[in-house]
């Protein structure tokens, strides 16, 4: 979009009910570029015992889960951990840290490039939904067995990478749930839902 009139048919037919909320709407347009997004994948963090990437420069990754900070912070704080642990032994923390940190960072990567799908796409299907609705009754039923994906990577310090691969468990949980017919009506007390939960935890343990 290059000119004004480009600009405004555009918000006219796909954000109608923004313009008059935007009445700087072209000069903002114009004087504020958009920046590209991406996602930081590396390895190793570290050189010889005596540089180390850290946050963004090791990880940088989309903000679709708004975890880009906490991430950076974790980083310090398990250095500090390591740093304590090892008496600062920087030869032996600094390619351990690199080598073990990694994995939760591209998981988190994988995490938030997931979640944007999730905002675009799946926020107004019926069958995500009902998921979200189940997910809750689960997670209230079944607090020690049962904890959400995204609790667990905004709202405790379970590891991403762990808290992703509980995410892919949890699609097979919900791809056997949401098989059962008429489930969206009887969910609620549905034995069926209990024992395919108690026969997947099995498969999957926590």
């Amino acid at each position: 979009m290059n000119t004004d009139d480009e600009v405004m048919r555009f918000f006219e037919r796909n954000f109608p009910d923004a313009i008059p909320l935007m009445p700087t709407l072209l000069e903002d347009f114009h004087h504020n570029p958009t920046s590209a997004l991406v996602t930081v994948r590396c390895t190793p963090w570290e050189v010889a015992g005596r540089t180390l990437l850290l946050g963004d420069a090791a990880h940088a990754i989309v903000p679709f889960f708004g975890q880009g900070m906490n991430a950076g912070f974790e980083d310090c704080t398990i250095l500090d951990e390591m740093a304590d642990h090892y008496g600062e032994d920087w030869n032996r923390i600094l390619p351990e840290f690199s080598s073990s940190r990694a994995a939760d960072a591209n998981a988190i990567a994988d995490l938030a490039l997931n979640n944007f799908i999730e905002m675009r796409d799946l926020v107004a299907d019926p069958d995500f939904l009902l998921r979200k609705q189940i997910t809750a009754h689960l997670h209230e039923k079944y607090p020690d067995q049962f904890i959400p994906m995204y609790t667990m990577v905004s709202f405790s310090h379970v590891p991403y990478s762990r808290a992703l691969a509980e995410g892919k468990a949890q699609d097979v949980l919900f791809d056997r749930i949401l098989a059962i017919d008429d489930i969206a009506d009887s969910w609620e007390d549905n034995p069926s839902v209990d024992a395919i939960f108690h026969a997947w935890r099995k498969e999957f343990p926590n």
